[in-house]
């Protein structure tokens, strides 16, 4: 088995679901940090045709979030936007919402933990309706031990870069 990345697995899981005629697909990290129960809220704008793309935000009630991931999800904000133009409070977010025809859309081309602000510059650069709803976060040993430290969050600018000039070029 080939380990592709989140980005490869988000990529190759929504691919899947619309082959397989889904209305609406619902991606989630696998690092546990995020409640089940908070899936039937993110799919309320999507089923009342406020929004194609919704994000659950984990920076609206950011209890129990290291200090250091606080930071440095702020700083993945403002880059996500300098990028690409998307402004939101949670740009790492590992749970989302896409109706079939949002998800049809997007062009996900990375493969690893930059997905998450691709995911946001698809969504403006395909002029889909999207909105954030609160979510609350999990905080284990085991999810905190996961995600982004310093050399991964600097790989993942530079691929966010790359993405940003290849986009440039289509």
């Amino acid at each position: 088995m080939l380990n592709r990345g989140l980005g490869g697995a988000l990529g190759t899981g929504i691919s899947a679901a619309l082959r397989l005629g889904a209305e609406v697909i619902v991606t989630f990290d696998a690092d546990g940090q995020h409640d089940p129960d908070d899936v039937t809220r993110l799919l309320k704008p999507i089923e009342t045709g406020e929004a194609e793309v919704v994000i659950g935000s984990r920076m609206w009630d950011p209890r129990g979030m290291p200090y250091r991931r606080r930071v440095a999800n702020r700083l993945a904000n403002v880059i996500t936007y300098l990028l690409f133009g998307g402004w939101t409070t949670d740009s790492q977010s590992g749970l989302r919402a896409f109706s079939s025809r949002a998800a049809a859309r997007m062009q996900l081309m990375t493969t690893g933990m930059e997905v998450s602000s691709e995911i946001i510059a698809e969504t403006v650069r395909n002029h889909l309706k999207w909105k954030e709803i609160p979510v609350k976060a999990i905080y284990t040993d085991y999810s905190l031990s996961k995600g982004q430290n310093l050399r991964v969050g600097l790989r993942t600018l530079m691929r966010l870069i790359l993405t940003k000039a290849q986009r440039s070029t289509l």
